[in-house]
């Protein structure tokens, strides 16, 4: 079938004993094997459907969904369950719209004039790293996903996510029985995680998919298994003359603060041309955003950040948790939702200019658009680069442009960023949580991590006639203008 990597069932490799670790992975790999090997074998378009809505079910109802997200929360300390419940629920549905029709069995293409007859296959087994920000949505993509297109999956979650993708991985299982499907088809490592048992399950997999830490990215591209990673993100949204500025603050509100900039797609920073900055700080003003001045940066890196980390107690958090971190309390207004922080510089020694996976922006005043360009090119080349950037504006030509000289895979365009860049109801993208960034951010995939990465296509090749041109078709223009 689909599958080509095995494992000895005693656990040895070349001769060699391989740790408890590796034996343990092992097992699970043959058990997800056994399982697509049959999933295959006896599958059908109307059986990969199912599967996946079974999958889709399983986080989407109702009350499962608010366990789930109620479990995030409580392991994970990242976000907050309201949010959650939406993310679960709009992303599931995005994903289940976009596969609806997709044909991922049999024949799908039988062209007459090239001989050829496309069939869609089952990769195999899929491994998949997934992290703690989404512990729910981002492994319930991969899981339908992966069914979807014939596959089992073995998940292997970040620690703090552990527990909520065991309940997903319940709740799946049990929608399993309902329909008489194989349990089998989706597993997850055994324990706490680890780096030797994800290794392993890198290895062993036909394809990793990796979503989260950059480190377990690079290791996913040298496994030796053909890996789908994406880029970290580090959002910057320019607002130019033209734009909205109501509007614009409005939107840039509504991501930062959703599941409380658990994304990485929520804005970090924002970049203002100063034609209407004092306008655009006042629009700030008034959906919650507290612009604090370049003076009190200092104060906000130092407890932003502790030993060059995050601080965990900062991070994700509710606004009234972060605004007491922060040392807040009484200097800004009591509605705050978020705060936006004055500043100029960018790079390593300037940590407000990276991902701050929290309600803090980095606010920068542009000269003009050229400059705000400019400094948002600045911005990606220290952190970002490929994933996504922002513009709110009203005239059509620059979102163009920028398209053809900036190194990134999306520029959202008048949209709260985190809600647009992962595909939305009113945009074209297609639903995910993975966003690829290309070669800027070192990736293999250029766009939203989607269905047709979990599949790969056979085909039937017939001789046709011939359609060999004359050298001069070819090469007429380049001799008139060049000479031979």
């Amino acid at each position: 079938m689909a599958g080509y990597r095995t494992a000895s069932a005693n656990g040895e490799a070349e001769g060699l004993n391989m740790p408890d670790e590796h034996a343990l992975v092992d097992g699970i790999v043959a058990e997800a094997r056994d399982a697509q090997s049959k999933y295959e074998r006896n599958g059908s378009q109307a059986r990969y459907d199912r599967a996946a809505q079974a999958a889709a079910w399983a986080i989407m109802e109702p009350a499962r969904n608010r366990a789930l997200s109620e479990l995030a929360v409580r392991t994970t300390g990242l976000g907050n369950i309201d949010d959650k419940m939406i993310k679960n629920h709009r992303k599931t549905l995005g994903l289940m719209r976009d596969i609806k029709d997709a044909k991922t069995f049999g024949v799908v293409s039988d062209d007459p004039e090239t001989g050829i007859t496309t069939v869609v296959r089952p990769i195999g087994l899929i491994g998949a790293v997934v992290p703690s920000t989404n512990p729910a949505a981002t492994p319930a993509n991969n899981i339908i996903n992966a069914l979807k297109g014939g596959n089992a999956i073995i998940l292997s979650p970040s620690p703090k996510g552990v527990a909520c993708c065991e309940l997903l991985l319940d709740y799946i299982h049990a929608e399993f029985d309902k329909i008489g499907e194989y349990r089998k088809l989706v597993q997850m490592l055994p324990g706490a995680g680890g780096k030797a048992k994800t290794q392993r399950l890198l290895e062993m997999a036909d394809l990793a998919v990796v979503t989260g830490s950059q480190d377990n990215v690079r290791r996913a591209y040298s496994s030796g298994t053909p890996a789908v990673g994406v880029g970290a993100g580090n959002v910057t949204v320019i607002v130019d003359e033209t734009a909205d500025l109501a509007s614009a603050a409005a939107k840039i509100a509504a991501s930062k603060t959703f599941d409380n900039a658990t994304s990485c797609s929520s804005e970090n920073a924002v970049v203002v041309v100063d034609k209407v900055y004092d306008q655009f700080v006042a629009a700030l003003g008034e959906v919650g955003g507290a612009v604090l001045p370049a003076s009190e940066a200092d104060g906000v890196i130092s407890h932003l950040w502790h030993g060059g980390h995050l601080n965990r107690e900062i991070i994700a958090k509710d606004a009234d948790v972060m605004i007491d971190k922060l040392g807040l309390a009484g200097k800004v207004p009591a509605a705050t939702r978020f705060v936006a922080v004055e500043t100029q510089g960018i790079g390593p020694d300037h940590p407000l200019s990276g991902e701050k996976l929290s309600r803090v922006l980095a606010l920068y005043r542009a000269r003009d658009y050229d400059d705000a360009v400019e400094i948002t090119r600045r911005i990606m080349a220290y952190q970002g680069a490929g994933h996504s950037f922002g513009i709110h504006t009203s005239d059509d030509a620059r979102p163009r442009a920028l398209a053809m000289h900036m190194p990134t895979c999306r520029i959202i365009v008048n949209q709260a960023h985190c809600f647009a860049t992962g595909g939305s109801f009113d945009n074209g993208l297609p639903f995910s949580l993975s966003m690829g960034c290309g070669s800027w951010g070192g990736n293999s995939i250029d766009e939203n991590l989607n269905w047709q990465h979990f599949v790969q296509h056979a085909r039937v090749v017939r001789p046709i006639a011939p359609r060999e041109p004359a050298v001069e078709e070819i090469f007429g223009a380049y001799w008139a203008e060049a000479g031979k």
